[in-house]
């Protein structure tokens, strides 16, 4: 296992599953800690740590979420246990991609969680990465998901804005088939108050499986997860057996 890209907060060798999370746009590994050890010991949850933040912050970090998605199945090994992907926002689309590639190299995850994210079939005209430091700093805003203090100090925000532009960038940029689907079941969360996701367009997400389909709606924003640590868990858990 390549400890860059995946962070072990709380191992837990015994689960009889794993769940990989993947953060959101700008997201680190940080963001996730209070849920890995909310899954502990029921999960083990491997976090993937992008390139470009934190202790990889002086790595490239890539603007194509399939290209993501590759460095990640190559970082991530088949451990036996059965894997289930959670991502939020960006984090969907790469777990999406993820699954697509895991299955094609025979070893599929168990089920595929996609939060607070759009269905790939429908459509948004979203430029964030072209935007001036302000603009990026006002969609920042506008989420309620990011720590104020990286938004009040020039500085702070300066060092991780390329990392937020490149994932931006991936993002807005991607594209996939109408037809493409994963063939695990595939379950769709998203907060009831979400501007970047409506239900409709959760929804949505339904064409991208074959195989059974789950859409939740929780109370909440974008970043709805914040406020929803024991719900989630509770879902993920029950989506691992």
């Amino acid at each position: 296992m390549d400890e860059r890209w995946i962070k072990r907060f709380h191992p837990a060798p015994d689960a009889p599953a794993r769940v990989v999370i993947l953060p959101h746009a700008g997201g680190a590994v940080s963001a996730y800690f209070k849920l890995s050890a909310a899954l502990h010991p029921a999960l083990d949850a491997h976090a993937v740590q992008y390139p470009g933040r934190q202790e990889r912050r002086h790595e490239p970090p890539l603007t194509d979420v399939r290209l993501l998605a590759a460095a990640i199945a190559d970082a991530l090994p088949d451990d036996g246990r059965p894997t289930l992907l959670f991502g939020h926002s960006m984090g969907a689309v790469v777990a999406f991609e993820l699954a697509l590639l895991l299955e094609r190299r025979g070893t599929a995850p168990h089920a595929l969680v996609a939060s607070g994210r759009r269905a790939p079939s429908t459509y948004r005209d979203e430029w964030v990465h072209r935007r001036d430091p302000a603009g990026v700093a006002d969609e920042l805003r506008r989420l309620s998901g990011t720590d104020p203090v990286f938004l009040q100090d020039p500085e702070l925000f300066e060092m991780v804005l390329p990392a937020l532009r490149a994932d931006y960038q991936a993002v807005e940029t991607y594209e996939c088939a109408p037809d493409a689907a994963v063939g695990c079941p595939l379950v769709v969360f998203v907060g009831d108050d979400d501007p970047k996701t409506t239900v409709e367009e959760a929804g949505a997400w339904r064409r991208n499986t074959t195989g059974g389909f789950d859409l939740r709606v929780f109370p909440g924003g974008h970043f709805y997860l914040d406020d929803q640590v024991a719900e989630v868990t509770d879902a993920l858990i029950a989506l691992s057996k």
